[in-house]
């Protein structure tokens, strides 16, 4: 109960998880933590180890700093246990309650969180939760899935072509020639399932080439192979569920040659420009492909969409959606918001209310035929 005797909903925070993210999980997910209002919640920390094993208690000290101060947990598929549970090892072998939820606060970027997989089972557990379900993760988290439902839905993007990791490794001068034959250099090698510019490479040449897709290979089995243009890199922040609304527009320029893991998350040296020096029209013109792009991958909660505009042409192009973006405090989601008069900690409320919401919607549809 708070000071006014109402209810505080018990938030079950999920970070760090076994993705190549897991570091960029933990800043966002201490950020989320610290902002949120505990006249109104209780936080739950769900910590996730490199080795996908489950954690409760100090799951932050034992994450980063190595401490031996959590305990085994999970959360099970069975909507009649919609609990956190520990683990017992030894003499009291079993699994006991620690802590009953009301909603979930997934902190989980890239694969393993961001895609859908616990999204699933979030869902079989029957408990309301931030942002995207099972489909619209799927296809954010996987850029070649992204392009193909963006042109079905006749919404622009830069050319590019899908290289399998096998066929890379087996007709690497094949794979070679079919992209010089479609592309031109400069070309970005990215895995097709991570977030975060993880893994990404920018190709000036065939030697460049080369190296980036046996880089992007390590991360993923299907690669995206894209044109590289003279581009300004725009970020819209999208918040909703049905009727989703778009935040200012932002603009990333990076001082390293594109804005990578490094730009994001440890130099902070890149330039964050909000809102982005756009004419009314271009601006109106880029927060309407953004939320059209969130609607056409069912997204929900929230997402930032980042955009493309070609120097050359004035031409936007969508690029991606991450449903789960950073939440540190470099990050560019929850400062659009707040350029947009959303603060951090007010914006982390509508999220738990969107998700709520969502939840409660689904629960009036029918299960059965009877």
């Amino acid at each position: 109960m708070n000071e006014n005797g109402k209810q505080k909903l018990r938030v079950g925070v999920i970070f760090g998880g076994r993705s190549g993210e897991h570091e960029v999980s933990l800043n966002s997910a201490q950020s989320v933590m610290r902002a949120l209002n505990p006249d109104k919640y209780d936080v739950i920390p769900i910590g996730i180890d490199k080795n996908g094993r489950w954690l409760t208690g100090d799951v932050v000290g034992t994450l980063t700093e190595g401490k031996n101060s959590s305990r085994p947990a999970t959360l099970l598929p069975d909507p009649q246990a919609t609990g956190l549970m520990q683990l017992n090892e030894g003499e009291n072998v079993g699994i006991t309650s620690v802590s009953q939820l009301d909603v979930i606060f997934p902190v989980l970027h890239g694969p393993y969180g961001e895609d859908g997989t616990v999204q699933g089972l979030l869902e079989l557990a029957n408990l309301p939760y931030v942002g995207a379900g099972v489909v619209g993760s799927a296809v954010g988290m996987d850029k070649a899935i992204f392009k193909q439902v963006m042109t079905a839905s006749g919404l622009p993007v830069l050319p590019w072509l899908l290289v399998r990791s096998s066929e890379w490794h087996k007709r690497p001068y094949k794979i070679i020639e079919q992209i010089e034959a479609i592309l031109v250099y400069p070309v970005f090698t990215k895995p097709a399932n991570l977030g975060s510019s993880v893994g990404i490479c920018k190709c000036n040449n065939r030697e460049d080439l080369q190296a980036g897709l046996d880089e992007a290979a390590s991360y993923d089995r299907r690669i995206v192979v894209e044109q590289s243009a003279n581009v300004r890199e725009l970020e819209v922040s999208v918040l909703g569920n049905d009727e989703p609304v778009a935040s200012v527009v932002g603009e990333v320029r990076p001082r390293r040659e594109f804005y990578d893991y490094v730009a994001k998350y440890v130099s902070d040296d890149s330039e964050l420009i909000i809102p982005a020096d756009l004419t009314q029209e271009q601006s109106d013109d880029v927060r309407r492909l953004a939320v059209q792009a969130y609607k056409a991958i069912d997204c929900a909660g929230l997402g930032r969409v980042d955009l493309l505009l070609d120097v050359a042409n004035g031409r936007f192009y969508l690029n991606e959606i991450n449903t789960i973006p950073g939440f540190t405090q470099i990050s560019m989601y929850p400062k659009l918001w707040e350029a947009t008069g959303l603060p951090y900690s007010q914006l982390l409320d509508k999220l738990i209310e969107l998700a709520i919401e969502r939840h409660e919607e689904k629960e009036q549809l029918k299960k059965s035929l009877e």
